[in-house]
């Protein structure tokens, strides 16, 4: 049976996995690394979120730890949940009002957080070997 292309479907899901999880490393690495997850705080904070600071970079930490675990295999059922609901939430206060599309007819939409949020689902739906984890 040949594979189209080259991988058969297991080995396309463990690639989608990897290149969701550092899609989402990135998005918590480039926040540290611009020095803006005060500037996150500030935006939580004014959308009503309590401690605001400190979950800014809870949720900053976590895609970067979240991520690399994910992108390893480890606990990935119960991570993509919690990015799942990160980017629906990143959906409800930002992107909705801002359209469907990311560019073109509109600036930061939401449809790279539905992209994300149906690669997310398929990582927690995919089974892993019996004697790997399911969580």
């Amino acid at each position: 049976m040949h594979h189209y292309p080259f991988l058969n479907s297991r080995q396309w899901l463990l690639v989608i996995r990897i290149v969701t999880a550092l899609l989402l490393v990135a998005h918590g690495f480039i926040r540290v690394y611009e020095g803006t997850v005060s500037e996150f705080g500030e935006f939580l904070n004014a959308n009503g979120f309590p401690l605001a600071i400190f979950l800014a970079w809870g949720i900053t930490a976590f895609e970067i730890i979240g991520g690399l675990m994910m992108a390893a295999g480890l606990f990935r059922k119960v991570i993509a949940t919690i990015f799942i609901f990160e980017l629906l939430m990143g959906i409800i206060l930002v992107h909705a009002g801002r359209g469907w599309f990311v560019v073109g007819h509109s600036t930061g939409g939401m449809e790279y957080s539905v992209l994300l949020i149906i690669c997310l689902l398929a990582i927690a739906a995919t089974e892993q070997k019996p004697e790997e984890s399911n969580y």
